[in-house]
């Protein structure tokens, strides 16, 4: 999981360094956001990772981030946090829950990666992930799917055509369409 958290971290933050002033509105697929409300909410969810890979006490709800730079760079060192030997064991505070830090890291790869994408297609930039990293997405994303769906976090699952690269599959169990265009 850590390799695959350094891949989308790289992935995501070069797309966010990248985003357009003149794109902060557009769609994404995740229909929920706009380019600027997706930054927002990762910038709000990266911030509690990072702390909780340190195994840092919450001392109140984080500062979400807006700045694509900003956001970018907190990607970054929340998953150069999850690298501590010690970041995977036992149990962290993340959002409003204790939970095993796996858990917290499962949902902070799947942040990344899925929105990452998010982004990337919603500004035209490429999001080229590699096959291991694609694979252990997709077992995070088969984790989390239920969940994620009964809170609102993941559509309904899409049918991924047989064959598909994990990422795809990763994709559409999500409830994203791997073809989508703005």
């Amino acid at each position: 999981m850590k390799t695959a958290m350094t891949e989308f971290a790289t992935l995501f933050a070069r797309t966010a360094e990248a985003i357009p002033s003149d794109r902060l509105t557009a769609a994404t697929p995740c229909a929920r956001f706009t380019v600027a409300d997706l930054l927002a909410h990762i910038g709000g969810v990266l911030p509690d990772s990072e702390r909780a890979a340190a195994k840092r006490p919450r001392t109140g709800a984080p500062a979400a981030l807006t700045d694509p730079t900003a956001v970018a760079a907190v990607a970054e060192r929340a998953a150069a946090a999850w690298q501590a030997p010690e970041a995977l064991t036992g149990e962290t505070e993340f959002g409003p829950n204790t939970v095993p830090a796996t858990l917290a890291a499962a949902v902070t790869l799947q942040e990344l990666a899925l929105h990452g994408w998010d982004l990337a297609r919603a500004t035209g930039r490429p999001f080229p992930v590699g096959e291991e990293a694609a694979a252990v997405l997709l077992g995070v994303v088969e984790q989390l799917a239920d969940q994620a769906r009964a809170n609102g976090g993941y559509g309904p699952a899409l049918t991924a055509p047989g064959g598909a690269p994990a990422f795809e599959r990763a994709l559409a169990l999500s409830g994203r369409n791997p073809d989508w265009a703005d």
